[in-house]
């Protein structure tokens, strides 16, 4: 179990770091991302790492059985 826990954090601070990212570039004003591109590259890393994240803890949470 103990090699579950260190992707989870990796992925865990990309999700932070990217999400981060993608609220400084988005404009409020005109509800439009200042690079599209760049914009479209960070939402499918968060939406890739906030997957991996929902994974790995249903995962560990199926590991630990029903009576934990």
């Amino acid at each position: 179990m103990e090699k579950n826990k260190a992707p989870l954090f990796t992925f865990s601070i990309i999700a932070i770091i990217v999400g981060v990212a993608l609220y400084k570039q988005f404009d409020f004003e005109t509800l439009k991302f200042e690079k599209t591109g760049l914009a479209i590259v960070y939402m499918i890393v968060f939406i890739a790492s906030i997957y991996i994240i929902i994974k790995g803890l249903k995962e560990r949470k199926h590991q630990q059985g029903p009576n934990n």
